[in-house]
């Protein structure tokens, strides 16, 4: 019995004819394009890796803000 992936199920239901043709065993005459199209997909990896790092960063920095407030807002009262 074939082990069944999840890329073979994505594949599939993007394209049959593609989940055919590579469970088949063609290889893909524009290899050239796909290559260009992995790093087009890494580098958008890269940059939205480095967004999620600032959007993390800017909530720390939002939460250390809060923080010093309430700090300083029950140092004023007493």
């Amino acid at each position: 019995m074939k082990i069944i992936r999840a890329s073979e199920i994505g594949t599939y239901v993007f394209c049959n004819r593609a989940w055919w043709y590579q469970s088949s065993g063609y290889e893909p005459e524009n290899k050239t394009e796909l290559a260009g199209g992995l790093q087009i997909h890494a580098k958008h990896s890269r940059a939205f890796m480095f967004s999620s790092c600032l959007q993390a960063s800017a909530y720390l920095v939002l939460l250390v803000a809060l923080i010093s407030v309430v700090i300083w807002l029950i140092q004023a009262i007493l």
